[in-house]
């Protein structure tokens, strides 16, 4: 089909990184290859018995029909009571959305905001949707890089220096998809305090990790630090993560009356409502029995603790101890100039992904993806096993180097 054909807001963007790398590395298992995948960012978790129970029993009392569009009420009563609890943020069931995920919110929120040209400040590394995602909305993605010496987080002379007449939203995401990244409430006042002197800037937050920390903390609300942008800030979450309900799609946006209407609007007349069934389990899974939670992020924490000292053993990888969400980010600067053994030089850290693959058939992505290199992602959403044999092949990859 001839490029001519397909819209120009899709021609600018790309399909996902994580996503493409996922398929390479199935297609290649596919062919027979041993393949170990560290690619996808998918609790390996099956839901919970009492979600499961509560989806087939709303499918039993002929809960298969039209919701209202922004969701069931017991649904958004839930949503409410979850904000108040764990971060308490008080809303009202009319400034409540459900979603098909937290990835049809952003994407929806950017729709109903954003005209051509506005900016969306994007801290680096990113979520690989983000800047395509502004992209599609026509907008503009102004990416600041946050080097690992600060954290891999966004500093309040960063900010300002990246606002312009034209900025529309900050988007955060914390913990943070790569980098584990949290922010604490000292971080957030910096930012907020900043945000207060250009009123016309709004802010999204993608809490979508929340609630898989490693260091015993409770993950702070950027709302929690600014009560007073509370009218400015779009809150973004879902269940795919805490409650390994990738496949259910359900996630919710949390705002001004205003946006949300708008939202609202949008959706009517494009995906409609969300899955009867899924907004049903997303009941349960909010209001019902936590301990999944706990023992998942504790198997987590295991995992990211044996991984970390195994990649950090490994010479020329490095790789900061993450707070949360379930991912390394390794940094390969090391690597890099390194020859294999059939002469080709590493000079990127493309190149470096690229090499694990054909070499051991390791899948990681490279940090090119989330707009901060030399580094690779991998993901610890796997067995412990799984995550030895993938860092006993990259150590043997590494070591043929020369």
């Amino acid at each position: 089909m001839s490029t001519s054909r397909v819209a120009t807001r899709v021609r600018r963007i790309k399909p996902s990184p994580s996503t493409s790398a996922a398929d390479r590395a199935n297609e290649l298992r596919r062919q027979g290859k041993s393949i170990v995948n560290l690619v996808v960012g998918e609790p390996d978790f099956d839901t919970p018995a009492h979600i499961r129970r509560a989806a087939a029993l709303a499918m039993d009392n002929g809960a298969t029909r039209y919701t209202l569009m922004a969701g069931t009420v017991e649904l958004r009563q839930a949503i409410v009571a979850k904000l108040q609890r764990d971060s308490g943020l008080d809303y009202a069931l009319n400034e409540i959305i459900a979603t098909a995920g937290a990835k049809s919110a952003i994407y929806s929120a950017f729709a109903i905001t954003l005209e051509p040209g506005d900016e969306v400040i994007i801290p680096a590394p990113y979520w690989v949707s983000y800047p395509d995602m502004t992209l599609a909305c026509d907008g503009k993605p102004v990416i600041v890089a946050c080097p690992e010496e600060s954290g891999f987080k966004l500093t309040a002379s960063q900010l300002e220096a990246a606002i312009t007449p034209r900025t529309r939203w900050l988007l955060i995401n914390s913990p943070s998809n790569p980098t584990g990244a949290a922010y604490t409430l000292v971080e957030y006042r910096a930012l907020a305090d900043v945000l207060i002197r250009h009123p016309h800037v709004m802010v999204m937050t993608d809490d979508i990790y929340e609630h898989i920390r490693f260091d015993g903390r409770r993950t702070v609300h950027f709302l929690e630090a600014a009560p007073e942008l509370r009218d400015c800030t779009l809150v973004i979450n879902s269940l795919s993560k805490t409650y390994a309900m990738t496949g259910w799609r359900i996630g919710y946006v949390a705002g001004p009356r205003d946006l949300v209407q708008a939202l609202d609007t949008l959706l009517s007349q494009s995906a409609g409502n969300c899955c009867s069934i899924s907004q049903a389990a997303a009941v349960a899974a909010l209001s019902g029995d936590q301990g999944f939670v706990e023992e998942s992020v504790a198997i987590y924490k295991q995992r990211r603790d044996a991984t970390l000292a195994r990649i950090n053993a490994i010479p020329g990888l490095s790789c900061r101890v993450p707070d949360g969400a379930f991912y390394l980010y390794v940094g390969c600067a090391g690597l890099i100039g390194k020859r294999t053994s059939d002469g080709r030089v590493l000079e990127r850290d493309s190149d470096v992904v690229m090499y694990l693959l054909d070499s051991v058939g390791v899948a990681v992505v490279a940090g090119t993806a989330y707009g901060l290199s030399p580094y690779f992602r991998l993901s610890i959403a796997t067995s412990i096993e799984i995550l030895e044999e993938g860092c006993k092949r990259i150590a043997r990859a590494v070591a043929e180097l020369h």
